[in-house]
């Protein structure tokens, strides 16, 4: 397949539309607003991917919080799964709850990492909130505390997640067509 984004797009079909999108990040809201409301907790959007489903929550959670970042990548180098810090948790995390935003839950292992970082930097509690979940059939190193979308194991873009590094800026979920 082509790289030319038009040719990605061309390619892809439907998997979650706007609408339903929206609906899925305002049902989180109301879900994480009720768990969290009174625990004056750090929210910590994991970049790049979560800048958009980010965007869209933070304003629907009336309570007060803090905002941070963190950005790790993992890369399938000899090594398999190591992962490089961009951006780690700050010290703010220490005896506070913190929510992890995330794009997806794919196979985990990041958002597992990040998870144990924050805790062993003293953490209270640590919860993840993604706005989708591809379901792969297998056991992952991390279970999400709150789940907007479950997804099928194909390669899936838009809302953060990009294809080939285009249409993360997509409101909808898409999915490249099996070739």
């Amino acid at each position: 397949m082509s790289q030319d984004p038009q040719s990605i797009l061309a390619h892809s079909e439907l998997i979650y539309s706007e609408a339903e999108v929206a609906a899925a990040v305002g049902q989180l809201a109301s879900q994480i607003t009720q768990a969290l409301s009174k625990t004056n907790p750090i929210v910590m959007s994991v970049m790049g991917g979560a800048v958009v489903f980010t965007g869209q929550l933070l304003p629907q959670l009336n309570f007060p919080l803090e905002f941070d970042y963190v950005q790790a990548n993992r890369y399938h180098g000899t090594s398999g799964q190591d992962l490089v810090w961009r951006v780690e948790p700050s010290d703010k995390v220490k005896g506070r709850v913190v929510l992890l935003l995330d794009d997806i839950l794919d196979e985990g292992i990041t958002l597992a990492e990040i998870k144990a970082r924050c805790l062993a930097m003293g953490a209270e509690q640590v919860l993840v909130a993604v706005l989708s979940e591809k379901i792969l059939g297998r056991d992952k190193p991390i279970r999400a505390d709150f789940v907007g979308l479950e997804l099928p194991n194909r390669y899936v873009f838009g809302c953060g997640m990009d294809a080939y590094g285009w249409w993360r800026n997509l409101p909808c979920i898409r999915a490249l067509k099996d070739s």
